[in-house]
């Protein structure tokens, strides 16, 4: 299989040896039709020359790719709402491939060291993990993290990528949608597929060699700035990690939907969301899984959800440290998150910082102006309306919004958004700025999206609403 000179191979999960994965072979599907392809994250990793026929034996048959030994399935234990399982691991996915960025990626993010990313798979068949599960995904579920990753990129947040999307020709019943459904199987390109519950099922275990490997083994590659041995530092590492991720959650109105321990990971990546949804205007216990009765993971929980994670990993690591460094360790999420925060709602506004003191007076005015416009003010167009700060008062006081921007509310967030000076501010010339409404992916536009798939095989809409999400995504040109 030809592949770019720099594609670099470097399957090193699969060194951590038999107690973390299991060797499972990919399922046999009755066809492959691709309906979509990541070009640009395939050049990432020196993947972008394949053929459309060797995508699919890559991607659809899982043929292995040069230098890679074979699928895995990882195993993890996981807190599910808060009830522990030690049941979990790969049920219908497994990590395909690892490999390191090209040096052109890793010039293009401005990174001093090239990353190591995970290919892994969703709906690829049956593993030792599957618990009587068929191990397939639905297409209307593959078609919606596709969506999904695409918007969380654009808005800057950190995510795994949708990698490969394969249509496999099975009927599938599913007791939560209409049945039977069409299959697919995913490819995810990520930082990391490493959960809190692949330390949790080390711990459960009592394993202190598998804890100490696992440190080594995460500490080497995705933090090396942490010492040798540093449990401690490790876990300050994923506590800030996972405080930018959960602040640029709530800065782009994501509700992820099922934040068990086994669905966040040791790099602060956003993956394996459930029913995730996008807030349609500022409500605070907006819940995106309707089996989340309590709210458990509702919109503005998922900071507290995140830190009651970090305190499960923190457990596993005091077989191997003390308490008091860890609990400093975690004691640092709630300043880590605060500061990111502000960091993320300038990001949005595309202005710079002024100071701990200008800068959240502009949070706690740009949330109080969302939560006095109710519906009527939804989540995304005050960003869109109002970035670049004040230049762009003119705009945001001549289109669909005006009428909403008046009041107290709207004074006191117009006086701290006055003080921030423009962040490039070059980017209000794009032409998505000359738009009167910016991209959301919100439920219903997702629901139309995935109708003309199911009712006339028609992916027009979906590859439209991709083109308009990368075009945003140039237009905003932040980093994760």
């Amino acid at each position: 299989m030809p592949v770019h000179a720099d594609y670099r191979p470097a399957p090193v999960f699969f060194d951590l040896g038999p107690d973390f994965a299991d060797a499972v072979e990919a399922a046999r599907f009755p066809k492959a039709d691709l309906r979509f392809r990541n070009q640009r994250a395939a050049a990432e990793v020196g993947l972008d020359g394949l053929s459309e026929a060797e995508w699919i034996a890559a991607f659809g048959r899982f043929e292995p790719l040069p230098g890679q030994p074979g699928p895995l399935a990882m195993r993890y234990h996981g807190h599910q709402f808060r009830h522990y399982n030690p049941d979990l691991g790969d049920g219908r996915g497994f990590l395909a491939a690892q490999m390191w960025e090209t040096p052109q990626a890793t010039a293009a993010r401005r990174g001093a060291r090239p990353r190591l990313l995970d290919l892994g798979t969703k709906g690829s068949g049956q593993t030792p993990w599957s618990r009587g599960g068929d191990g397939r995904l639905t297409l209307k579920g593959g078609v919606r993290e596709v969506l999904a990753a695409a918007m969380l990129e654009a808005l800057g947040v950190p995510t795994s990528r949708a990698f490969s999307l394969i249509e496999t020709g099975e009927a599938l019943e599913r007791g939560d949608e209409p049945s039977p459904t069409r299959s697919a199987v995913l490819a995810r390109l990520s930082h990391s597929h490493i959960r809190f519950g692949t330390f949790q099922r080390a711990a459960y275990l009592g394993r202190v060699d598998q804890i100490e490997a696992l440190i080594e083994h995460v500490r080497s590659l995705y933090h090396p700035q942490v010492a040798a041995g540093d449990a401690p530092g490790l876990l300050r590492a994923v506590v800030e990690a996972s405080a930018r991720l959960t602040a640029r959650w709530i800065a782009a109105g994501f509700v992820h939907g099922v934040l068990n321990t086994d669905n966040l990971n040791v790099t602060g990546e956003s993956f394996d969301y459930g029913p995730w949804r996008f807030l349609p205007s500022y409500q605070p216990g907006f819940t995106a899984a309707y089996f989340d009765q309590t709210g458990l993971y509702a919109f503005a929980r998922q900071p507290e959800a995140v830190f009651w994670n970090l305190t499960q990993l923190a457990g596993c690591l005091k077989l191997v440290a003390e308490v008091e460094p860890l609990t400093d360790a975690l004691n640092g999420f709630g300043p880590a998150y605060i500061r990111e925060l502000r960091a993320a709602f300038l990001m949005r506004f595309g202005v710079l910082s002024l100071g701990e003191a200008a800068d959240q007076r502009l949070v706690d005015t740009a949330l109080a102006l969302l939560r006095e416009g109710g519906e009527g003010l939804r989540w995304e167009p005050l960003f869109f309306d109002w970035f670049g700060g004040f230049a762009s008062a003119a705009r945001a006081l001549s289109g669909p919004r005006a009428k909403l921007y008046q009041g107290e509310a709207f004074d006191a967030f117009r006086f701290a958004l006055m003080a921030h000076e423009p962040d490039r501010i070059e980017r209000l010339e794009h032409p998505m700025f000359a738009a009167r409404e910016p991209e959301e992916m919100l439920i219903d536009e997702v629901e139309a999206i995935w109708a003309a798939i199911d009712a006339a095989d028609d992916w027009a809409p979906f590859r439209a609403k991709l083109a308009r999400l990368e075009a945003a995504r140039l237009a905003w040109a932040f980093t994760a």
